[in-house]
């Protein structure tokens, strides 16, 4: 199959990229750095020619409210009307574990409003939702960082190495539609402030962790459902100890 992938040279496109081509697929990683851009529609036409499946997992640059919303809008219905055009067959987008329980945070308004264009369109589809990667703990650490020490939600959570996510997706864009959503999580449940200290103590970051059942994640006060999937969700393989390893400097 021709298979696009928008959003194709970040974290989670060049892996699913990866995987798509080595199962003999001919596989487009589409980029604005490649002349390909969902948000302004350039170069979306030629791209999606012939093509059977398109994936999405880009992401907006910035996170403020306004930019981040604009973004998922506009791509979302630029992409979308693309894929009518060329006889796209089947819509697959990444997404994060529970985002209707976090319309607090513009980011997750944003999300919700491209999930709500897809779902309301006319091309088949599957959603991806995954919980938080491995990958972005120093980023959930930074958010909560107040001068020298790091204040951090105890709610659950289950996170997911980026490799397992890439894996979802591309067996995902292999498969039939399943016109719904797919979740997927790592095989640990941690409480939020204990997995991003096993993070600082592996990259030696000395700051001051604070666990705070109110401290906002992006905005939002979490309990223990916020983060967490479904009964059901595919698990992936790889836990927080062995990725630590892998990445640790």
């Amino acid at each position: 199959m021709k298979i696009v992938v928008i959003g194709g040279t970040g974290l989670i496109g060049t892996k699913a990229v990866q995987r798509l081509r080595g199962r003999g697929h001919d596989v487009v990683a589409a980029a604005p750095s490649s002349g390909i851009n969902a948000l302004t529609g350039e170069g979306l036409a030629e791209a999606l020619a012939g093509a059977q499946v398109v994936v999405d997992v880009a992401n907006s640059p910035s996170f403020e409210d306004k930019a981040v919303l604009e973004f998922f809008q506009t791509s979302g219905r630029n992409l979308l009307a693309a894929e009518e055009r060329a006889g796209v067959k089947h819509h697959v987008a990444l997404s994060v574990v529970g985002t209707e329980r976090l319309l607090g945070s513009g980011y997750f308004r944003g999300k919700m409003a491209q999930e709500d264009l897809i779902t309301a369109g006319r091309i088949p589809y599957t959603l991806v939702r995954s919980t938080q990667f491995f990958e972005f703990m120093g980023g959930i650490a930074q958010a909560g960082t107040e001068g020298d020490t790091v204040r951090l939600s105890t709610a659950l959570m289950q996170p997911i190495a980026s490799d397992d996510v890439a894996d979802a997706v591309a067996e995902a864009a292999l498969g039939a539609p399943v016109h719904g959503i797919v979740e997927v999580a790592g095989p640990e449940r941690v409480r939020l402030v204990d997995v991003v200290q096993r993070f600082m103590n592996a990259k030696q970051d000395v700051r001051k962790v604070v666990a705070d059942a109110q401290a906002r994640y992006f905005r939002v006060v979490l309990d223990d459902q916020s983060l967490m999937p479904a009964s059901t969700p595919r698990v992936g393989s790889t836990r927080f100890e062995e990725w630590l390893r892998r990445s640790a400097p």
